[in-house]
């Protein structure tokens, strides 16, 4: 039976990423993201927030604890997974977390932790960003398809970002 698990989300982080350690040395990174969303219902806009418990393993979970701090704005490209373990106290317990295969720093949040990823190249800053294009970089055109873009339009991926056919970014805010 085929099937398919894939999560594109970008949001801020709530709490510094946590790093530990498997027995067999590999380094893990977790953190919640709050993801923002605009809906309108009647003649009224609405906002809502989904929490997500995320995970990143290796390196790159290295880099998240060092690099990322909370308030950072991330985009997180993963699959969902739901894990079950037994509680000190006896209690089973279970998660659904997404696990990260690949995380984008958009934004450095204000701690000073790491550096200055506005400066480095490795990401765009939005709220420093003046209306109009958002360069992110050449996988671009791969991610719009892969969000659904068929050519026919822009794809709208949240917090008024959006992405067009060619694979440029815009903020409309």
């Amino acid at each position: 039976m085929a099937s398919f698990n894939k999560v594109i989300l970008m949001g801020n982080l709530t709490r510094d990423p946590e790093l530990r350690f498997t027995s067999q040395g590999t380094a893990v990174a977790s953190f919640g993201l709050a993801v923002h969303r605009k809906f309108k219902q009647g003649k009224e806009w609405k906002d809502d927030v989904c929490f997500v418990d995320i995970a990143v393993w290796a390196k790159q979970g290295e880099n998240c604890e060092q690099y990322l701090s909370k308030g950072s704005l991330v985009l997180v490209e993963g699959r969902l997974n739901y894990r079950t373990w037994e509680a000190k106290e006896g209690q089973k317990r279970s998660k659904l977390e997404v696990v990260a295969n690949n995380v984008q720093f958009l934004t450095k949040s204000d701690s000073g932790k790491g550096e200055d990823f506005r400066d480095s190249g490795k990401g765009k800053d939005f709220r420093d960003s003046e209306r109009g294009n958002v360069d992110f970089g050449e996988r671009d055109i791969d991610f719009y398809k892969e969000l659904g873009g068929d050519g026919s339009g822009d794809v709208y991926l949240g917090d008024g970002i959006s992405i067009r056919p060619d694979g440029s970014h815009y903020d409309d805010r």
